[in-house]
């Protein structure tokens, strides 16, 4: 299948990009390289550096690549700063999806597979989550998530969109061959923090809040592993050969991690002793976060293979280890 990887450059999307070479499909990348990185995608991909939000370069991508099935990466995705900049993201994650979405209507093209997140839920009701909890963002960038969600709702209704949403959970992890990682700037996620100061590029790692209702104090999270991700939006293909089928599954291991599990699994990878400081809790940190996947199991087939931190932790060790600098762009 001919598919368009919006946001193909980022973390996720330039993993799935190679996921999906290896299940045969050929995949054609569009990123603007605010985050993204070129280097991630190989250079026999077709690659075009623009916004999803440029209807006219969209459609004719859509048209002259012929295009069968759109992945949608391209979010901004810092929390803290969706609270501080509303409208960045609004206009971003949300309104330059739907002129992707027009986008793709004008031409005929209406399989949509799109990148969401638990931060749809909100603080949930009760624990594990699934897929038929209440959704209530605490951010923007959740309610921008939700607000799309709605959108292909409506959209599979009026014009027979069909679409799959995953919510993730912690991304994490890196390509097992070491070629492609996690570089992020600035980068916000625990487990490359803790990389970098096991490789001395921080001096500590800081631990907000110790007084969590869990088993050592501190926050419970689910990470599942970045090929893992991509595999369950490649699975999903088949589901979305009817007309106006709209898909959702959460995407996570179901165990939980604590932050001092996770400092203690890359000192056990890489041998090296992290400095811990430990201060006060960060507004709005739920103390336990993890999925219930059994839905994308039972309907897609989807396994996780790495089902341990300490294996996403090793392919995260090796691609850092070996990329101080990351792509070095």
């Amino acid at each position: 299948m001919k598919v368009l990887v919006v946001g193909g450059a980022g973390y996720i999307g330039s993993h799935c990009v190679r996921q999906l070479v290896a299940a045969g499909h050929e995949p054609v990348v569009v990123d603007n390289l605010v985050f993204g990185h070129r280097k991630a995608v190989a250079p026999e991909i077709p690659f075009y550096t623009d916004h999803l939000g440029n209807v006219d370069a969209m459609r004719k991508i859509l048209s002259e690549e012929k295009i069968e099935l759109v992945m949608h990466f391209a979010a901004f995705a810092y929390v803290g700063e969706s609270v501080e900049k509303p409208l960045k993201y609004y206009d971003n994650n949300f309104i330059a999806t739907l002129r992707l979405l027009e986008a793709m209507l004008a031409e005929g093209v209406k399989k949509f597979v799109f990148s969401s997140t638990c931060a749809t839920y909100g603080v949930p009701p009760s624990l594990p989550i699934v897929e038929t909890m209440p959704q209530a963002p605490i951010n923007p960038y959740g309610q921008t998530k939700l607000d799309v969600e709605n959108a292909l709702k409506a959209l599979a209704h009026s014009d027979g969109l069909s679409f799959a949403a995953f919510r993730y959970f912690n991304a994490a992890g890196a390509a097992t061959d070491g070629s492609i990682g996690e570089d992020h700037n600035p980068e916000t996620h625990l487990i490359p923090l803790v990389i970098d100061a096991a490789l001395g590029k921080r001096e500590n790692i800081k631990i907000f809040g110790t007084d969590y209702d869990t088993p050592d104090g501190t926050c419970l999270r689910d990470y599942v592993h970045v090929d893992d991700l991509s595999r369950a939006h490649i699975a999903v293909f088949d589901k979305l050969a009817t007309p106006g089928t709209g898909c959702f599954y959460n995407l996570g291991t179901g165990t939980p991690y604590s932050v001092r599990e996770v400092i203690e699994a890359v000192e056990k990878v890489s041998g090296k002793q992290v400095k811990i400081v430990e201060v006060e809790r960060r507004a709005g940190d739920p103390p336990a976060l993890y999925a219930d996947s059994s839905k994308a199991k039972s309907e897609l087939g989807w396994k996780v293979e790495f089902d341990s931190v300490e294996k996403i932790v090793e392919t995260a060790w090796a691609w850092h280890s070996a990329h101080p600098d990351g792509f070095g762009d």
